[in-house]
């Protein structure tokens, strides 16, 4: 298992929220005992002199291998939060967006490596839900985008 810790510097990533009947697609962060503490949705971060445009539909070939299709607005939000004792610092970008493989949406739970060979669990998950599971909904913030939803 990877033992990941924020950097000490503001990473600039992004994001594509992926709808599925009111469920979001989004991967399971966990603590280092491997056990789930909340969901992001997929996505990554923004290379030196890319376009945020740019950087979540590579980040969605990278993880899925998969083309999309950014379908609303962008929503910013910062995120600072500790991870296992450290301090991390985000800023999110955040969009709307439809895979381009129509196969994904009837998959329930989609395995990836990560650059660093981790392996990565994702799954549909229902926002409303995950307070009352005891998951958290990451980047902080994000609830907010989701539940103004239009």
């Amino acid at each position: 298992m990877v033992i990941w810790r924020p950097p000490d510097r503001v990473r600039v990533i992004v994001i594509g929220l992926v709808w599925k009947a009111g469920r979001l697609l989004a991967a399971e962060v966990t603590d280092d005992a491997g056990v789930v503490k909340g969901v992001r949705p997929l996505g990554g971060s923004i290379e030196f002199g890319e376009a945020r445009e740019a950087a979540l539909r590579r980040e969605f070939m990278e993880e899925l291998g998969v083309a999309i299709d950014i379908t609303g607005p962008w929503h910013a939000v910062e995120n600072i939060f500790e991870h296992e004792g450290r301090i991390g610092h985000e800023i999110v970008f955040a969009a709307d967006v439809t895979l381009a493989e129509s196969a994904l949406y009837e998959t329930e739970r989609i395995s990836f490596r990560e650059d660093d060979l981790s392996m990565v669990r994702a799954g549909w998950f229902d926002p409303a839900d995950l307070a009352a599971a005891g998951i958290a909904l990451y980047p902080a913030g994000l609830d907010k985008v989701v539940h103004n939803r239009s």
